[in-house]
Formats: structure tokens, C-alpha cells, sequence
């Protein structure tokens, strides 16, 4: 074969081709919680919610400081993420090994029987964390943890447990990255937008109109692909578990979802469990 065409220029893709991903974290389940589903949900945008099970009944000074209501969650965040937050919110490294583990697993199991499904990330309580609580993490089960470091970037993570997000959404860079992001163009590139903060900043800062300016500029866009934070995960897993030949002229994908390839400047779509021509 001629070493043009064993040479070939295949590039990983979201899922229908796409290369931009946008995804949003937001935490500790305040009441304000709602008026920001209802704004994502309007402009297709999805987020992750990272919950403390155990203060649904902590007293509150402020209206937007009450907790959403356990019994709430399923209907609440549906077609969203709930993640864990740990149970009481802790600066957990800070904690003993024990504690650490303690605050994780009892959260995830009772984020656990009010979903329906495994929860499998978390957002780091005081964006506290060091290697001691990371290696804690990955005994519970937890694939991934939000920091409170922006990168100002759109690189995707090296470290799905020390992630970090592009910018909070009180950053005043905001929508500079946000129109540079909506121009990415190469193809070539995954590119990933993560806005991260707390519902409760808005009511009480009154600036609803930077989450409302922001999905309505970055919404509803052919381009790119609205995920949730385990979304991101479980389908770059998949990905790093397709198998192609040494030719590039097939490839098998032995997880069960679809994977997406550029393939010399095509789009071709890796069904679960069967071998591609490529």
C-alpha cells in the first residue's frame, strides 16, 4: 500500500461529529436551582448538580439560601447531572482518610436511591482537595472531580479528578471567551467550555442577566455538543477504547455507544459493539 494512503488524518469527534463541548457545574442545590434549569432548559444547555444530602433541613438567613427538597431531585434535575458534593460540605482535606470517604459514600448513596443511578462525580466542597482526598475519591467509585480553578482555556482535561474549569460565571472575561469559543473552527481540535458557580449567586448578587445573556448566545448551536460533566467522561472513555488498524481502514468499538471519527475530513459514526469501514 502506498504510504499516502496508510497515512491518514483521523481525529476523535464529540458525538455527531461535532468538536466543541459546553457543559456547566453548579452546586449546593439552593433554591434558586430552579430558575436556572428553567433557563438552561430553554436553550438546550445541560449542567451537572452537585448536591449535599445531608443540610436539605439546615436553617437559612436569606431566601436563596434554602435548600431544594430531597423529594424534589428526580423531576427536578431531569436531563441534567446530580453529582455528590459531599454530605454536610465539609474543607475535606482537612478531614481524616475516614471522614473523607465517609462524606463521598454516604452522599453517593443517598443521591443514589432519590435518582435512580450511579453517581459518579463530584464537585469539591470549598474547592478543597490534595492527592490524599483524590486517591479517596477513586476508592468511592468517583470519576471525576470539579476544582475552582480557571484555566481561561478550553483545553480538555488531562486529570478528570483534578478538573478544571474554563471560568466562574462572575468572571469578568466571560463573554470574551464565550465569543472566542462560539468561533473555534478547527476541526482538528476538541475544544470544551465549563462554566461552574452557584445558583444562589444571582439572586444574591441580582445578575440573572449573565446566565441569561450567556445561554442565549451560546445555545441551540449546531456545533456543539450540550453535555453533563459524566457525559464528557463516559464518552471519552469509550473513545479511548476504540481500536483501529494499523491501515486506518476499519476500526472496532467494543463499548456499547457510538463514537464519532474524522476521517480524512469525513464524519464516520463507530456503532457500539461492531467493526467500521473507515
Amino acid at each position: 500500500m502506498e504510504t499516502s494512503k496508510r497515512f491518514r488524518n483521523i481525529y476523535i469527534q464529540f458525538p455527531e461529529g461535532k468538536h466543541k463541548v459546553l457543559t456547566l457545574s453548579y452546586d449546593d442545590g439552593k433554591i434558586p436551582d430552579r430558575r436556572l434549569l428553567s433557563i438552561l432548559n430553554e436553550h438546550g444547555i445541560k449542567g451537572t448538580f452537585n448536591l449535599n444530602s445531608g443540610l436539605e433541613n439546615n436553617s437559612f438567613d436569606q431566601a436563596y439560601n434554602e435548600r431544594i427538597p430531597c423529594s424534589e431531585y428526580k423531576e427536578l434535575y431531569k436531563g441534567h447531572e446530580v453529582a455528590s458534593h459531599t454530605v454536610t460540605h465539609p474543607t475535606i482535606a482537612r478531614c481524616p482518610k475516614e471522614q473523607m470517604v465517609l462524606q463521598v459514600i454516604e452522599d453517593r448513596r443517598a443521591l443514589e436511591k432519590i435518582m435512580g443511578y450511579t453517581v459518579r462525580g463530584l464537585a469539591y466542597p470549598n474547592g478543597s482537595y490534595d492527592d490524599n482526598v483524590v486517591e479517596a475519591l477513586k476508592a468511592c467509585g468517583i470519576r471525576y472531580g470539579r476544582t475552582v480553578t480557571s484555566t481561561h482555556g478550553f483545553a480538555m482535561p488531562g486529570d478528570f479528578l483534578r478538573w478544571n474549569p474554563t471560568c466562574h460565571h462572575a468572571d469578568p472575561e466571560l463573554f470574551e471567551l464565550t465569543d472566542k469559543f462560539i468561533d473555534l473552527h478547527k476541526t482538528q481540535y476538541l475544544y470544551m467550555f465549563y462554566l461552574w458557580g452557584h445558583s444562589y449567586e444571582f439572586e444574591r448578587d441580582d445578575n440573572w442577566n449573565i446566565i441569561e445573556k450567556f445561554s442565549k448566545k451560546i445555545g441551540n448551536k449546531s456545533d456543539i455538543w450540550y453535555a453533563t460533566n459524566i457525559e464528557i467522561v463516559d464518552y471519552l472513555d469509550a473513545v479511548n477504547r476504540v481500536q483501529v488498524s494499523v491501515d486506518g481502514d476499519f476500526a472496532f468499538n467494543p463499548s456499547s455507544m457510538s463514537v464519532w471519527l474524522e476521517v480524512d475530513k469525513k464524519m464516520v459514526e463507530l456503532k457500539g459493539g461492531i467493526t467500521t469501514e473507515l
